[in-house]
């Protein structure tokens, strides 16, 4: 569904991404794993188009490298930013809203059913969403998303400074996600998430991808982990 072939990217002079290649196939969750500033942000936001990509991108068959993000996102590509950046001032069932990319088509994503999934939201469904807790707006920007009917959704750091009762919330998510036929990009730094609901893993090392596999040959690859993910 995803090929990344040969994709650099830089800011500035700094040359950031080094020949990343990946792929995600149809219904497969694959998790992109390293330690802060490798390049794993970098990497998704360069096939949403947020960074000039150089290289080789492929979503389902089209070349999307360097299309405006708004046309990526039409194509079929979700991306959740790490920010979770969401409208303050607007209520939760309006920002849902906003995320529906075609009024005319009825995707597999509902108000209604994002809702009952989250009892937290529902109860805020009309509430400004600048009041939400660190957890409930990173629910809310994946829902919202969501509402986009994305054939592959790629999620940056969703569990960043939350709670571990949360962190487990939002790996459930991941995996009702998954369930429903959406296939996903997990940029994650807790392996305990990452490695509990993917398929696959990559790791990346300065710029680069330095391993591949599943997560049962990645915990038996223990000088990869202690050399890339361990600190």
């Amino acid at each position: 569904m995803l090929e990344v072939r040969d994709l650099h990217a830089y800011y500035g002079k700094s040359h950031i991404l080094q020949g990343v290649n990946l792929d995600i196939a149809a219904g497969e969750v694959v998790s992109l794993l390293g330690r802060n500033g490798v390049g794993r942000s970098t990497t998704v936001k360069a096939i949403m188009g947020e960074v000039p990509p150089q290289g080789m991108i492929r979503f389902k068959g089209q070349d999307i490298a360097g299309l405006p993000s708004y046309k990526i996102a039409r194509c079929g590509l979700g991306y959740v930013p790490e920010h979770r950046d969401i409208f303050p001032g607007l209520t939760v069932r309006q920002n849902l809203l906003l995320g529906i990319k075609d009024v005319r088509r009825p995707g597999k994503w509902r108000i209604d059913g994002m809702l009952e999934m989250f009892p937290n939201l529902a109860a805020r469904a009309d509430t400004p969403a600048e009041v939400l807790s660190g957890g409930e707006k990173q629910m809310l920007t994946v829902c919202r998303t969501l509402m986009g009917d994305p054939e592959l959704i790629m999620i940056d750091e969703p569990t960043e400074g939350l709670a571990p009762l949360i962190v487990q919330q939002v790996g459930d998510l991941i995996v009702r996600i998954a369930q429903a036929g959406v296939s996903i990009l997990l940029v994650e730094q807790k392996l305990s998430i990452a490695m509990r609901i993917s398929h696959r893993v990559y790791v990346m090392g300065h710029g680069r991808i330095v391993f591949e596999g599943t997560p049962a040959e990645l915990r038996e690859n223990r000088a990869i982990r202690k050399e890339w993910l361990e600190v």
